[in-house]
């Protein structure tokens, strides 16, 4: 497949300290890409500059055909304030905003396509119910709803598995597995290695001031775990030891 987009020996951070340099990569459509690295390695930084919000220090960014106009975005759980005074459904149809008709509503056509987003992360039978009566899985499930009401090429998530139990993980994952198969570009944030990975085909791991980028397989190696600082010597030898098979997933 063409690349979506093109990174060349990309440089980021800020004035005053740069994160990573000489990143280079590229993303094809049908691509889901995790990104991992310890405390302050540049991984929401990263988020944010395919937003568009961060400029890259040193490098070449570029999109093919030109940046997405319509980007699915999913924050960290800690920058949502669940006290906002709406529903589940109306939280899902607001990313559907461009739907909206003359009169700021919903045709039925939008209507219906939100109840099947909501339906699709498991949260329709609490569609009314008020965002702050929520556990951090059913929040997350139904921001998870908004973003399928997007209906983005491109779908960044920040850290979308921090607050959600086990079975929460597992359903929002097959949503993850089908955007893949659909052909969108999906990038994750995630914090430690776990089944995540085997949703995904490429990963991007962070730390001492690199940045490397590979198939996930071949990538994650203890040693270059151990030496990005993602994990700690005996981490690492706890979870490949003996090369067991349940070790080789990672």
């Amino acid at each position: 497949m063409a690349a979506v987009l093109e990174i060349g020996n990309l440089a980021l951070g800020y004035p005053d300290l740069t994160l990573f340099r000489g990143l280079s990569m590229d993303l094809e459509a049908g691509t889901t890409l995790a990104v991992l690295g310890a405390n302050g390695s540049g991984k929401s930084t990263f988020v944010k500059m395919l937003l568009g919000l961060v400029d890259p220090l040193a490098g070449r960014l570029t999109w093919t055909g030109g940046r997405p106009r319509e980007i699915g975005y999913l924050a960290q759980m800690t920058e949502f304030d669940r006290r906002f005074p709406i529903r589940v459904r109306d939280l899902a149809a607001m990313g559907a905003w461009k739907g909206f008709g003359a009169r700021g509503r919903l045709d039925r056509g939008m209507q219906d396509k939100v109840a099947a987003a909501l339906d699709a992360a498991g949260v329709l039978d609490i569609a009314d119910r008020s965002l702050h009566s929520l556990s951090g899985g059913q929040l997350q499930r139904a921001l998870f709803a908004r973003v399928i009401m997007q209906d983005a090429p491109l779908i960044l998530l920040d850290e979308p598995f921090a607050a959600v139990d086990q079975s929460t993980e597992a359903h929002l994952l097959t949503i993850l597995d089908r955007w893949r198969d659909e052909g969108r570009v999906v990038v994750l944030v995630v914090h430690d290695l776990s089944s995540v990975l085997d949703h995904c085909d490429h990963a991007l791991l962070l730390g001492n001031g690199e940045a490397s980028f590979g198939p996930v397989r071949s990538l994650l190696t203890p040693e270059r775990l151990v030496s990005q600082a993602y994990m700690s010597r005996s981490q690492a030898d706890w979870m490949f030891r003996a090369e067991t098979p349940e070790a080789a997933h990672v």
